[in-house]
């Protein structure tokens, strides 16, 4: 996206007229909905970015997908980024809306990368620990990624905590390539 600041403004606007009508939760479901229809269908993302096909054809085609399964509020949202041409900008919003309904409710998502995909015990006591530090109820997204050997990766807010594997050995590549003591045999 070009500007960012475009999608925190509206997701803000939709934020502030859904609180407004109690709709917050309903809101979030449909936005997120929206965001998982935009992952599975690479087309309707051409579709949006289409600087050729008019506004009018984009609405119609979004009335088809959306208009029975989402409320009036969001769908009535998304004519008018439509309507101002936005319409590249919609996943974004919707992620932006996301933040700030976790910012409302103080939810924090932390996305864990393992090397194997963890047991149920042990995600709830990670969970459990991340919500100690931060105070705040803590969304985990895993992601199984067999290159760093073992180990975690925990990214959060600022935070970075890497304990993997392949950042150890990096980390040993990097002392013996700099070792002032090497011996001329």
């Amino acid at each position: 996206m070009k500007n960012p600041k475009v999608a925190s403004r509206y997701a803000q606007a939709l934020f502030d007229y859904a609180s407004e009508l109690n709709q917050i939760e309903a809101v979030k479901g449909e936005l997120q909905q929206i965001i998982q229809v935009l992952k599975e269908n690479q087309e309707l993302q051409i579709v949006l970015n289409s600087p050729v096909i008019v506004p009018s054809k984009k609405y119609a085609i979004f009335s088809q997908i959306f208009s029975e399964s989402i409320g009036d509020t969001t769908f009535n949202f998304l004519g008018v980024i439509i309507k101002k041409k936005r319409e590249p900008a919609i996943a974004a919003i919707c992620e932006e809306y996301l933040k700030l309904y976790n910012q409302a409710h103080n939810i924090k998502v932390a996305t864990l990368t393992t090397a194997q995909p963890l047991s149920e015990p042990l995600l709830t006591k990670i969970k459990g620990l991340l919500e100690e530090k931060t105070h705040a109820t803590v969304q985990i997204k895993q992601l199984v990624d067999p290159e760093i050997i073992g180990g975690f990766l925990i990214k959060f807010d600022d935070n970075f905590i890497d304990t993997s594997v392949l950042s150890k050995i990096n980390r040993l590549k990097q002392e013996f390539a700099h070792n002032i003591y090497q011996v001329n045999y």
